[in-house]
C-alpha cells in the first residue's frame, strides 16, 4: 500500500514538473493575432507541443463536464480516465510504452486513449454530447495555439516539432543524412 502511495506522489510531482504553468498558459499579453497562415502553423506546431498536457487536461475537462447528467457515461468516462492515468499521466517519460517488442511513441498513446475515450463514450449513448464537446475542446485547443505567441516559450531544441532538424551532434543517427555517407 505504501508503494502504491509513493507512487502516487512520485506521478504527481512528475505531472506536476511536466504540466506547464497555468499562467503562462493564460497570459493575455502573449495573446496576438498571427501576421499569415505560415505564422498561425507555426504557432499551433510549437504550442501544441509545449502546453501538449495542459491541453490534454483541458480536452479531459470539457468531456468531463458534458457528461455531468449521464452517470453511466460518466462512470465509463472515469474507468477510461483510470487507463489515461496509467498509460500517459503514471508513466516515465523516458521509457516510451513497449507492446509486443514495439515502442509506441507518446504521440500514438495519446491518439489510442483519445479513441478509446470516444468510442467508449458514443458507445454509452451520449455521442451527440461528446461530438459536441470534442468540437468545442478542439476549437479552443487550435484557437488558443494559434493566438498565442511562441516567443516568449523556453523550449529544447529536442522538445521543439522540429528539434530533428535543429538538434546538432556528430552522432550519425542525429545526422540528417541519416547513415549515408558522401561519395
Amino acid at each position: 500500500m505504501s508503494s502504491l502511495i509513493s507512487g502516487v506522489k512520485g506521478t504527481a510531482q512528475s505531472l506536476t514538473a511536466l504540466r506547464r504553468p497555468w499562467r503562462d498558459f493564460f497570459d493575455i499579453s502573449a495573446v496576438d493575432l498571427p501576421s499569415s497562415t505560415s505564422d498561425a502553423t507555426t504557432r499551433i506546431a510549437q504550442n501544441l507541443t509545449h502546453f501538449r498536457l495542459n491541453y490534454t487536461l483541458i480536452l479531459l475537462l470539457i468531456l468531463f463536464l458534458s457528461l455531468i447528467y449521464h452517470p453511466l457515461s460518466l462512470l465509463t468516462f472515469l474507468v477510461i480516465l483510470l487507463a489515461w492515468f496509467f498509460l500517459y499521466f503514471a508513466r516515465d517519460r523516458e521509457e516510451p510504452v513497449v507492446i509486443f517488442g514495439f515502442f509506441i511513441d507518446d504521440r500514438i498513446v495519446i491518439a489510442a486513449l483519445f479513441g478509446l475515450t470516444v468510442a467508449g463514450l458514443v458507445l454509452t449513448g451520449v455521442w451527440v454530447n461528446v461530438l459536441v464537446a470534442l468540437a468545442v475542446g478542439v476549437g479552443f485547443v487550435i484557437l488558443h495555439a494559434a493566438l498565442r505567441r511562441t516567443d516568449d516559450l523556453v523550449m529544447d531544441d529536442l522538445e521543439s516539432p522540429y528539434g530533428h532538424v535543429l538538434a546538432g551532434g556528430d552522432d550519425e543517427l542525429d545526422s540528417p543524412r541519416g547513415d549515408y555517407s558522401g561519395i
